[in-house]
């Protein structure tokens, strides 16, 4: 199953920078599993925002939720997910 997901950041203020370090270090880590392992196998930076638009190809419904909320940076976001199918013009 083929999801597009759009990610938007928000880090508290009050946040320990040294704290956001560490929470984006593993993120970074956690993240680039997934796209080694095919799951996440594309993400773009929305120029001018801590954001993206990332395409997830998992198993079910229940899969994508337990691989974004097990994303550091989860507390932190709001996530909109639009599922996708196959359009009947593509010709891939």
């Amino acid at each position: 199953m083929l999801f597009l997901v759009r990610m938007d950041v928000n880090i508290p203020s009050d946040l320990p920078a040294a704290e956001a370090a560490e929470i984006k270090a593993v993120e970074k880590e956690y993240s680039q599993g997934l796209q080694r392992d095919g799951r996440w196998p594309h993400i773009w930076r929305v120029v001018g925002e801590y954001s993206n638009y990332s395409i997830f190809e998992v198993a079910s419904n229940d899969e994508l939720h337990d691989v974004l909320s097990g994303l550091p940076l989860f507390p932190y976001m709001d996530i909109q997910v639009t599922p996708l199918a196959k359009h009947p013009s593509d010709i891939n």
